[in-house]
């Protein structure tokens, strides 16, 4: 049976992988057509298309799964989110570049533009910041609720945002052609655009749909508890869209787009997901949450802090996620 589930978790790791290299070429090409920058595309269209799936999976748990542990999952797959982004997210992005540079495929300098980077954090940091702390006054029903709204309002002064920044002289680069036309030979128009990104999100969301099943099978057996198990094996499982994004991108020298799909999931997981947890749940974040939300903070601060004091993005400072993982990690088993 063992054997059996781990076929099955790699081919689902192969669907997701297939899904997100004919994504990130359909939302390029739909960047384009729309005549938006690499900011915007990253930030919110690649952003929110593969946040999808962790987004889905708590409020399913939240609002329809039944069991005493069904907020826990849809809490913890909340808090989970931001964390993994802001850490091994970040360390996997940084991984990349050292590696593509080890083999000659670029350098380590990253061209990353740098007020789409500060924005996205400080954004998160403000509005995550807000969420954490409501928390502290979750028995106040109906406070509560006027800041959910708040947050959810603060994602969209965000969108407006983002797309106002965009520059009118935004670099057009010529862009792979279109796998549908490559492939297909069907024309290169809208509607084959958001064709393929649309099979491409079906493919995601299926890919990370069977992941997480089979990964918490393979949890349940060898007997790991629901909150556990939501904040760190599903965030994992289903944050890959977004790794494996900014992987491909980063080998093809798009580092705004690789860190703005990541920074501005993080902005979009850090309100309207949250919207349904804190007011559809007790919100009480205490523990593991609370400490996987300090550290998704600390991680934020740090690289916000490093690009305002540097003014550059340095690969070996996205490697810092990964020591706070670890330290995540070790706060749990030890």
């Amino acid at each position: 049976m063992a054997i059996s589930y781990v076929i099955k978790l790699i081919f689902s790791l192969f669907i997701i992988l297939f899904g997100c290299t004919f994504f990130t070429n359909a939302v390029e090409w739909f960047g384009k057509r729309m005549n938006l920058g690499q900011g915007a595309v990253g930030s919110i269209l690649a952003a929110v298309g593969t946040a999808l799936p962790e987004t889905i999976i708590p409020i399913i748990a939240i609002l329809f799964a039944k069991g005493e542990s069904s907020h826990d999952v849809g809490i913890g797959a909340i808090a989970g989110a931001p964390f993994m982004l802001g850490t091994l997210a970040f360390f996997i992005t940084g991984l990349a570049v050292i590696v593509y540079t080890l083999f000659r495929k670029r350098t380590l300098k990253m061209n990353v533009d740098l007020s789409v980077f500060e924005r996205d954090l400080t954004y998160f940091l403000i509005v995550y910041g807000i969420a954490v702390l409501t928390t502290f006054i979750h028995n106040h029903k109906v406070i509560r609720k006027i800041i959910a709204i708040g947050l959810f309002v603060a994602y969209l002064i965000y969108v407006k945002k983002t797309l106002a920044d965009e520059s009118e002289d935004t670099e057009r680069e010529e862009l792979e052609e279109l796998y549908f036309t490559r492939f297909l030979k069907l024309p290169n128009n809208l509607l084959w655009i958001l064709s393929q990104l649309l099979l491409s999100l079906v493919f995601i969301i299926y890919g990370a749909h069977l992941f997480v099943e089979y990964v918490q099978k393979v949890a349940m057996l060898i007997g790991v508890p629901a909150l556990i198990l939501s904040i760190i094996i599903t965030p994992i499982a289903t944050e890959l869209p977004e790794k494996l994004n900014s992987i491909i991108w980063i080998g093809k020298k798009k580092d705004t787009l690789a860190l703005g799909n990541i920074t501005g999931a993080m902005v979009f997981q850090s309100s309207v997901p949250v919207v349904f947890g804190i007011i559809f749940t007790p919100w009480n974040l205490k523990g593991i949450t609370m400490f996987s939300a300090i550290l998704a903070f600390m991680s934020a601060l740090l690289n916000l802090t490093w690009v305002k004091i540097k003014k550059s993005v340095n690969p070996f400072a996205l490697l810092f996620g990964g020591v706070l993982y670890l330290i995540f990690l070790g706060y749990i088993f030890l």
